[in-house]
């Protein structure tokens, strides 16, 4: 059995929420780009907290059978990006995700409200 893209977004958003991510936002870029299915993008308030959903994150999917990809950023970074194939993690502080500012870069894709990953 494998996982669907949905499933994993679902989990990602889950294992961001319990680390007090903020602003968990959830793109559906499917339709726009073969790069991924979704972007989950969230932001921390500190190093730890940011190192912490990252660790959060890959150990939810793996748990579900995920396969990590690849990973952009080290654990001193400030924005990490971790590529699942069919989704992509953005991990990042509140400046740099100002500053990159993907919800715009990526607007024409569909914003998903995380309740209607349930579905």
């Amino acid at each position: 059995m494998s996982i669907t893209s949905k499933q994993m977004a679902k989990l990602a958003c889950s294992a961001l929420s319990d680390k007090k991510a903020e602003d968990i936002q959830v793109i559906d870029i499917s339709g726009i780009s073969v790069l991924a299915d979704y972007f989950v993008i969230a932001n921390g308030s500190n190093q730890n907290q940011i190192e912490a959903m990252r660790d959060a994150v890959e150990e939810a999917l793996y748990k579900a059978g995920a396969q990590l990809k690849q990973v952009e950023g080290n654990r001193s970074s400030s924005w990490l990006l971790m590529d699942y194939g069919d989704i992509i993690v953005h991990v990042f502080s509140k400046e740099d995700r100002l500053f990159y500012d993907l919800e715009r870069i990526w607007g024409d894709g569909r914003f998903i409200d995380i309740a209607d990953l349930e579905a």
